[in-house]
């Protein structure tokens, strides 16, 4: 309330939270094994009208899986911006064209269409695969949407890896380790590391980052992962 009783008796702070939503893409899905397709994903979704809509504008576009507030986070890192003709280009590129004019893109006779997995009772995230939804239909892209009970969401299908995409959020500690969200010896049934990322020189840099205790020197190892 705005009354003056509530403005002379209280303080309002805003803070930010210590997690953030992420759509995840099942990286063993061959639909999700080109870069070009990954960035035209992310240059065809709004993430501010994600913010504005669903979270009434209480939110930031965080650009990777550090907290935009943290040390870890590389402030050099660009946002991917809103650019659907630049998605198109991309789709284009890796071989995504419109060849029967039914207004979804398709390659080798195969259209591009996935299925975003998302939790139950959760209004926010439903809310946002419906916006998801509807800017990928823009760059030719048809995604569906899938909302399932927790505990079968977690056990019949994060865990056993049956999803094309999901839409879920992490929250994370003070400390910016990830090594179980994204080091490649994770990726097994039941663990974190459920989209099954896996890079090389990402595992040694979270490996280096549990060996380092200088906070200015571990920001060198998390700035490059991100």
């Amino acid at each position: 309330t705005d009354s003056d009783f509530f403005g002379k008796k209280y303080a309002k702070y805003r803070l930010p939270s210590f997690g953030y939503a992420y759509l995840g893409y099942n990286l063993k899905n061959p639909l999700f094994a080109d870069a070009r397709v990954r960035q035209a994903v992310g240059f065809g979704i709004n993430k501010k009208e994600i913010i504005d809509m669903v979270l009434m504008g209480y939110g930031k576009v965080c650009t990777g899986p550090f907290l935009p507030d943290s040390w870890a986070y590389n402030r050099d890192v660009k946002e991917s911006e809103f650019l659907p003709q630049k998605a198109k280009a991309l789709l284009a590129g890796a071989g995504w064209t419109d060849t029967d004019g039914d207004g979804v893109l398709d390659r080798d006779g195969k259209k591009f269409s996935f299925t975003i997995l998302t939790n139950q009772g959760n209004d926010p995230r439903r809310a946002t695969c419906e916006i998801i939804q509807r800017r990928l239909k823009e760059v030719g892209i048809e995604v569906k949407i899938q909302v399932v009970e927790w505990s079968v969401f977690l056990k019949e299908f994060i865990g056993q890896k049956r999803f094309e995409a999901v839409l879920l959020a992490w929250q994370l500690g003070r400390d910016p380790d990830i090594f179980n969200i994204f080091h490649s010896s994770r990726t097994k049934p039941g663990e974190f590391n459920f989209v099954s990322y896996e890079n090389s020189e990402v595992d040694a840099l979270l490996e280096a980052g549990r060996r380092v205790f200088e906070e200015s020197e571990r920001a060198k190892i998390y700035h490059r992962v991100h």
